[in-house]
């Protein structure tokens, strides 16, 4: 789905990341991986034939570095994945304005200088797709994630400034909002795999790094390219709604129509 695409890939070094590293891969993809954990990010990319480049989002001379990388060494650029990011979470009026800028920094303004420094190399390649990871806090408001969930609606907005400014050079632009998904980043808020285990949303359980990945090759893809300026929840059903109520069995369930309407 992707073969001889080249793509680049922020936060690459592990969890939702790397996933998507090795989807695209596997689908034909020239991966280039980037992560300030230069060791995992390097193993990362040997495991997968890619090349990786040690990279501070919010560094634009960092950005500079790895456009200029990707296009000396493919020619053309196809495809970004915003993916780095971090959390810090706790009560609004106790978080730090440096902890509230700092998730801000990496996670809004990385992904701004992100679409910014890819303009040129897609526009030039004729087109090009854009997946920018933001999250169900992009979505919905959920309590102690006020750094957090203000990142994540701006890239939830900024993702659909870029779709429209960016659709007449055919570079399509979407975001993707995980809910919890089991990854290093959320290990220590209660995120494990298994059916049941996160029994609030819809799903009943928690997501894994590949369905994420499988969201984002998907969007890089050609066969996504009528879809531009949207957003796709893979959140298990998160956003949607809590789940607070137990469905009735079939054995249960009315087919009276009093019963059913009163």
């Amino acid at each position: 789905m992707l073969d001889g695409k080249v793509v680049i890939i922020t936060g690459g070094a592990r969890g939702m990341g790397a996933a998507t590293a090795r989807r695209c891969a596997a689908e034909g993809a020239r991966v280039v991986l980037t992560d300030v954990l230069i060791e995992e990010g390097a193993a990362t990319a040997k495991e997968l034939d890619a090349q990786f480049v040690p990279h501070d989002v919010t560094k634009p001379g960092d950005w500079g570095e790895v456009v200029a990388t990707v296009t000396e060494a493919y020619g053309r650029l196809d495809g970004l994945v915003n993916n780095a990011g971090i959390a810090v979470q706790g009560p609004l009026e106790r978080q730090s304005l440096e902890e509230f800028e700092r998730v801000l920094k990496v996670n809004l303004v990385g992904v701004f200088l992100g679409v910014q420094s890819v303009v040129a190399p897609m526009r030039a390649a004729g087109g090009g797709s854009i997946v920018n990871i933001s999250s169900v806090a992009g979505l919905t408001a959920l309590p102690g994630t006020s750094g957090y969930g203000a990142s994540k609606w701006g890239v939830r907005g900024l993702t659909k400034i870029a779709a429209v400014e960016l659709g007449p050079d055919r570079i399509r632009v979407n975001s993707i909002h995980p809910g919890m998904i089991v990854t290093p980043m959320t290990a220590g808020h209660g995120a494990v795999s298994g059916a049941g285990r996160f029994p609030i949303v819809a799903a009943g359980r928690c997501g894994e790094p590949e369905e994420v990945a499988q969201a984002s090759a998907f969007l890089l893809s050609d066969a996504a390219s009528y879809i531009t300026g949207a957003e796709l929840a893979v959140d298990g059903g998160w956003a949607a709604g809590i789940t607070q109520f137990r469905a009735p069995t079939s054995a249960e369930a009315t087919t009276d129509e009093t019963a059913a309407t009163t």
